[in-house]
């Protein structure tokens, strides 16, 4: 008889286990905060009394207080282990969301915004993006998107339920349930499966080797924080996600009231479900596409779509506008995944949890402000034409600073 030779199968790479942990955690951070926002906004009016202007501002407060969050975040992640800061801002986070049922005041709503936005600069695309960025190289397109669909599948999941909490409980009931789910939903995975790095456990980025004792523990490419602010890509990347997100949150801020004044409440709910799930498409579509596309190239492609999208809602109805709907939620996830991506692919992953922290806190003004201003051309023209024309005119813009941003250090050298 022969003695049978075991043969060794290796495991998966553990990178692919932190990337679905990443994407638990990006759906309960953005289903609970970003996408419910507009929630909370129409129960803080209809069960509070709170004026509309005061209660947007409020909600503008957060993106504001989010972007600087994720700037200290970004700094801390050089030092701390990123699953500390993580876990701390989901703990804050949860204890502010489930201390909602007692506002009763302006101040107080003011208050809850800007510690609930500052905490979730602790926990979400910034500490998220870093810790995947950190896990691949060759593979980071890829990764990105597959954790980064956790975002539309927090609107298309979580927010619902958040919606129906609040709706059969009210706000003072609802509170403690979102708390409680904001903590499950980030905490333990975060805490069992999330690692700060490959190198804390004797990897290398996308699992090709094992880090010899000693190896450099991070990619050759890094520019320090200082020389990436610096630099002509980073201010035009940067400039480029100011127009480009102002104009995406903008229309999807007012798309359902856009949809509901010209085709009823039915067809406003089916453009939103589409765009949601037309965004989870487009995003993993093109986290393979960018295994084979440059991703510059890639960015242009859907800041275009993207403006051609915003200028088919400026006019459609019915089935065009359908049609819309469906293109830009394409654009959506992709748009937004890009910004980690370039960042990344230009200066590294050794500094950059803080390069990306701020360039996220400039384009939160054009996150926060967006909204603000379709409502002020949209009762300054009678209508949402002008409004979205003007939003697809600063998606036409982002896509020629993006042009003009200059070349990075990793194009120069395949240019060579």
């Amino acid at each position: 008889m022969t003695a049978r030779i075991p043969t060794w199968r290796p495991r998966a790479f553990y990178g692919w286990y932190v990337v679905y942990a990443v994407g638990i955690v990006l759906m309960t951070t953005s289903g609970l905060a970003f996408y419910n926002l507009s929630v909370l906004l129409d129960a803080f009016i209809a069960e509070r009394g709170f004026p509309v202007a005061l209660t947007s501002g409020a909600t503008a407060s957060f993106f504001i207080a989010s972007g600087a969050g994720g700037v200290i975040a970004g700094r801390l992640m050089d030092r701390v282990d990123a699953r500390l800061i993580m876990i701390a801002g989901a703990c804050v986070s949860s204890l502010a969301l489930g201390s909602i049922g007692w506002l009763q005041r302006p101040w107080q709503l003011y208050a809850f915004h800007l510690l609930f936005g500052f905490c979730y600069g602790f926990c979400g695309l910034v500490p998220s993006t870093t810790i995947v960025a950190r896990w691949f190289e060759a593979r980071r397109a890829l990764a990105l998107s597959i954790a980064s669909t956790g975002l539309s599948l927090g609107g298309v999941l979580i927010t619902p339920l958040a919606a129906f909490l609040i709706d059969r409980h009210g706000i003072a009931g609802a509170a403690p349930w979102l708390g409680a789910l904001f903590f499950l939903g980030v905490v333990p995975v975060t805490a069992w499966i999330v690692r700060s790095s490959p190198q804390e456990m004797g990897l290398v980025p996308d699992g090709s080797e094992r880090a010899a004792r000693g190896a450099q523990a991070f990619p050759l490419r890094n520019v320090s924080y200082a020389q990436a602010r610096r630099s002509r890509f980073f201010i035009g990347l940067t400039a480029t996600y100011l127009f480009g997100l102002g104009a995406q949150v903008g229309a999807i801020t007012h798309l359902f009231r856009l949809a509901s004044t010209r085709d009823g409440p039915a067809l406003a709910a089916l453009a939103l479900a589409l765009l949601a799930s037309a965004s989870v498409v487009g995003r993993l579509s093109g986290g393979w596409l960018l295994l084979k596309l440059p991703t510059r190239g890639f960015a242009f492609g859907m800041l275009l779509g993207q403006a051609a999208a915003l200028a088919l809602l400026a006019v459609a109805s019915d089935g065009l506008l359908i049609a819309g709907a469906v293109l830009f939620g394409i654009t959506i996830g992709n748009v937004l995944m890009l910004q980690p991506l370039l960042l990344a692919d230009a200066f590294g992953t050794r500094h950059y949890g803080r390069i990306y922290s701020v360039s996220s806190l400039v384009t939160a003004a054009g996150v926060a402000g967006g909204p603000a201003l379709v409502g002020v051309i949209y009762e300054a023209s009678g209508g949402y034409t002008v409004p979205y024309f003007v939003l697809a005119a600063a998606s036409l813009l982002s896509c020629c600073i993006l042009m003009f941003a200059g070349a990075t250090q990793a194009e120069q050298q395949r240019q060579m």
